[in-house]
């Protein structure tokens, strides 16, 4: 057995086993607040032939002769190739050695492969990763071993072979130092999520920090945290939301064009604009175009409201007040404090009560309703010409203070003017037809006069 092919086969052994060595010392040197040997990664795959070829290679990879990276393979390959040699049979050795970097080739080859099989696969964050190209060295310096040595070598120049090994050493040290798993995952306290001050992660800018605190569900975000990314490293979940970030800055900061929306790290989107200006800005211009045309509408609807003539009532009110509600449910809702959630059942599906809680009918499931909303101190005079419906219920006031609400946030207050006990609520509709017609009805359609006075009465009647 020549040198040559002792090196060769020595170099192999070497390169395999290496990255499984650095990450053993990696584990057995990381924090003890973490297990040791145990971190989280994302596989991403860009297309379903990636999916395939990497599950199989994997499983593949999941016999004991394949662990360390092939390092049983090769030395299996040895023996066989070297007792082959003694007994003169150099050919069979051969076809053995070669065997076994066959064997191993074929656990990562076709993820190299692979690419050439389906486009999609070229998205370059789903590229050949520098791992990949490492599996390659071992099974072709076992070919290099088992190759017959030249008659007449070819001696190359002092320069040349100075720069093959310097260059060889170099890659071979970058690819298993880059094979080590990266960084650990900071805690809440250690990234200041809750802004105390005393985070102790250094070299992270704000906005990285932000993320991650985002990303995590850390301090103001307890509730938001994406899950999937929990067992990640933090220079991992930076990484990924930086090529997200470029993917997006790309198209202009929006997170819904299509090589952002489906990239296989998209998951990332709802914390990226802690990372991202460009979306941070675009969304907030998408927030000001989104509130400028909520107001838009809102004020179109109100402008209908007010072409309506205003009610004049037969006895002054203790207090009249007129609003533009709005509700997706149905009902714009009334509640006194410690009362809220309560959904009371409609009479003639106009309006219904129970103690602590009104609810009003005001559209047909979405829209609005021009309300006059009249309190009163004493019973006013019944009126139904001009209204369709005119329907009046019992109301137990517990505290005195019921407040009608609407979809919108909208509020009108102290509707019970003489504080807890008993009242009736009248109310009158106009407008119900035309909502029950057309999908789109005219701004305004529905008009509602409520009028709130004391009252023991606790029946409801239907006066129209």
């Amino acid at each position: 057995m020549s040198r040559r092919s002792s090196a060769l086969w020595a170099s192999a052994v070497l390169l395999a086993v290496l990255p499984g060595v650095l990450y053993r010392i990696d584990s057995l040197l990381s924090e003890p607040e973490y297990a040791p040997g145990v971190y989280g990664f994302v596989t991403m795959y860009s297309c379903w032939t990636d999916l395939y070829v990497r599950s199989w290679a994997n499983m593949l990879r999941d016999f004991p002769l394949f662990s360390y990276g092939g390092a049983p393979v090769i030395v299996l390959g040895f023996a066989g190739w070297y007792a082959s040699l003694r007994k003169g049979r150099d050919r069979l050795g051969r076809i053995l050695a070669r065997s076994a970097a066959t064997v191993l080739l074929l656990t990562c080859l076709p993820q190299i492969l692979v690419y050439a099989l389906d486009a999609r696969c070229l998205d370059p964050w789903n590229a050949v990763s520098p791992m990949d190209l490492y599996a390659l060295a071992p099974p072709i310096l076992v070919l290099l071993a088992a190759r017959p040595p030249r008659r007449a070598p070819v001696r190359r120049g002092r320069l040349a072979r100075t720069a093959a090994v310097v260059l060889t050493v170099t890659a071979t040290l970058l690819v298993a130092v880059g094979s080590v798993p990266p960084g650990k995952v900071s805690t809440d306290a250690e990234l200041d999520c809750a802004g105390f001050g005393g985070g102790t992660v250094e070299g992270l800018r704000k906005e990285e920090k932000d993320f991650l605190c985002r990303v995590r569900g850390y301090g103001f975000y307890s509730t938001e945290g994406i899950e999937e990314w929990n067992e990640s490293s933090d220079r991992i979940v930076l990484a990924q939301g930086h090529h997200l970030c470029g993917l997006a800055e790309r198209n202009g900061g929006d997170t819904g064009a299509p090589a952002v929306r489906e990239a296989p790290h998209a998951s990332l989107l709802p914390a990226l604009a802690m990372l991202c200006p460009s979306v941070a800005s675009r969304q907030a211009e998408q927030e000001t175009r989104k509130q400028e045309e909520q107001a838009a509408y809102v004020a179109g609807k109100e402008r209908a409201c007010a072409r309506h003539r205003t009610h004049r009532p037969r006895i002054k009110p203790v207090r009249q007040r007129r609003a533009t509600m709005f509700t997706e449910f149905w009902t714009v809702q009334g509640w006194e404090d410690g009362y809220e959630g309560r959904a009371p059942d409609l009479v003639e599906n106009l309006v219904g009560s129970e103690p602590g809680a009104l609810a009003i009918w005001a559209a047909d499931e979405i829209g609005h309703a021009c309300v006059t909303i009249e309190s009163y101190s004493r019973r006013p005079p019944l009126e139904t010409r001009g209204w369709k419906e005119v329907v009046e219920v019992g109301y137990e006031s517990p505290k005195g203070s019921l407040t009608l609400s609407d979809g919108h946030g909208r509020r009108v207050t102290d509707l019970t003017t003489a504080g807890p006990g008993h009242y009736r609520v009248r109310v009158h509709l106009r407008g119900r037809e035309l909502v029950d017609q057309v999908a789109y009805p005219p701004d305004g359609a529905v008009e509602l006069l409520v009028m709130v006075f004391p009252g023991e009465q606790k029946e409801p009647v239907v006066h129209r």
